[in-house]
């Protein structure tokens, strides 16, 4: 009866033994292994009309990869800063997510992300991609590393209908005295308007691109450390651009966020648009590829082309993921020549990887080669914004968005608004420097 008994017991040890370790392997789903596949969470940072070309992407990197499976999940871009927020508090971080250089330092301060500089350096992808967009990676963190992965970049354009230039007999502009002489033409009684203000979420980076671009001022700092937001230049192009406001652009332009703003443009209600090479789909699907071209910001009174550095947008690799290797070799795949030029073709945007530069597809869009000529160009001035700053992002938008509504509704002055935005930026710029005095 005892050898029984212990023959009993011994084979349902070796039961549990067993199950346990299915269940283990089950739920590492190790790559390379028999087991289920690891199922490792990508959140998109901008998901909407960019989701079915993740989509299609998962789709091939799951072929390649059997077993590994992607769950995607598209954030508006409205609120990802929020979602990463309370998803690192909660500590239910995804395990790769898209990541763009304006709230990287904030991701980065909360110690949400894995370093990148050792994979890009042993996986060899780091001398494949652009080294601009790797150097403003780490320039806009406190340590100079890199947090993430560059995909793209973008460049600030005037997107315009080419029917209605011609018809007004207006080319164009290369100036912004072209540029103001140009938008009153465009407009026509009783509902056709020369030019579109984003007077709502997202307008002050739109607006400092302007400015910076009419100035030439170079620098965000001083040598001293004090903001140049303020510079009067800087506050006479947004007070040309206020004077604008309801003679030349739709009253609605007050509150207009992005996506009313284009609806206003694709309507055929507005003839110039200021926004960046992202909104390529949205006009080409309503114009047609052949009716809508994009021009770079006008050059200043210096001559020189200034433009205020786009956010490179990208992937980070969040510490809490508990499949590290499986998303590495996700944004391997992503940031690879061929996911590269896919993403950025579907986009009309710029490849981080050099090789996908060379495809063909570039050379036949003329907006997207001036783009990438621009920023090749020696003589461009490229104003570095101070991404590093965890309250940049704050700053420019809960703070001073309403004070610049304000300005169109001729309730502040521009140099007040642009005063009361310099300040913040002085006092952050202080507050950052005395945390790292190296």
């Amino acid at each position: 009866m005892r050898s029984i008994t212990k023959a009993a017991t011994a084979a349902l040890a070796v039961l549990a033994l067993s199950v346990a370790a299915t269940a283990c392997g089950s739920g590492s789903g190790a790559p390379g292994t028999s087991a289920a596949p690891t199922t490792i969470t990508f959140w998109d940072n901008n998901g909407g009309v960019r989701t079915p070309i993740y989509q299609e992407l998962i789709k091939r990197f799951e072929k390649a990869n059997p077993t590994i499976k992607v769950e995607y999940v598209g954030i508006p871009i409205a609120s990802v800063q929020q979602k990463y927020d309370t998803a690192i508090a909660g500590g239910e971080t995804p395990d790769v997510g898209g990541v763009t250089t304006s709230y990287l330092a904030g991701l980065v301060g909360q110690q949400a992300l894995e370093p990148a500089d050792g994979w890009l350096s042993s996986s060899g992808m780091g001398g494949t991609l652009l080294d601009s967009m790797l150097t403003s990676v780490k320039a806009a963190t406190p340590d100079g590393k890199a947090y993430m992965v560059p995909s793209t970049s973008n460049l600030d354009v005037v997107w315009y209908q080419k029917d209605k230039l011609s018809a007004a007999g207006v080319e164009a502009p290369r100036t912004w005295d072209e540029f103001f002489a140009a938008v009153p033409k465009l407009t026509k009684a009783p509902d056709q308007y020369g030019w579109t203000i984003r007077g709502g979420a997202g307008s002050i980076f739109q607006l400092l691109a302007e400015a910076y671009a009419y100035s030439g001022v170079t620098q965000f700092f001083d040598a001293s450390g004090k903001s140049t937001v303020n510079d009067p230049k800087n506050a006479e192009l947004v007070g040309k651009i206020a004077e604008l406001f309801k003679k030349d652009t739709p009253e609605a332009d007050v509150t207009n966020d992005f996506p009313k703003m284009v609806a206003q443009f694709t309507s055929g209600k507005v003839a110039m648009m200021h926004h960046n090479l992202g909104s390529y789909n949205d006009h080409v699907k309503a114009f047609g590829a052949d009716k809508v071209d994009a021009f770079p910001l006008p050059v200043g009174a210096s001559g020189k082309r200034t433009i205020v550095a786009n956010p490179v947008d990208g992937f980070g690799v969040f510490k809490n993921s508990e499949h590290k290797e499986a998303a590495w070799k996700f944004v391997e795949f992503l940031v690879s020549k061929e996911s590269n030029s896919y993403w950025n073709q579907q986009t009309g945007q710029i490849p981080a990887n050099k090789d996908a530069q060379g495809d063909a597809w570039l050379g036949e869009r003329p907006y997207l080669k001036n783009a990438v000529e621009v920023l090749a160009d020696p003589a461009t001035v490229v104003v570095s914004p101070p991404y590093h700053l965890p309250q940049f992002s704050s700053i420019t938008k809960a703070d001073t968005e309403p004070l610049f509504q304000k300005v169109l509704l001729k309730q502040m002055t521009p140099q007040e608004f642009l005063d009361a935005m310099a300040q913040k930026l002085t006092e952050a710029q202080a507050e950052w420097k005395k945390a790292n005095p190296n």
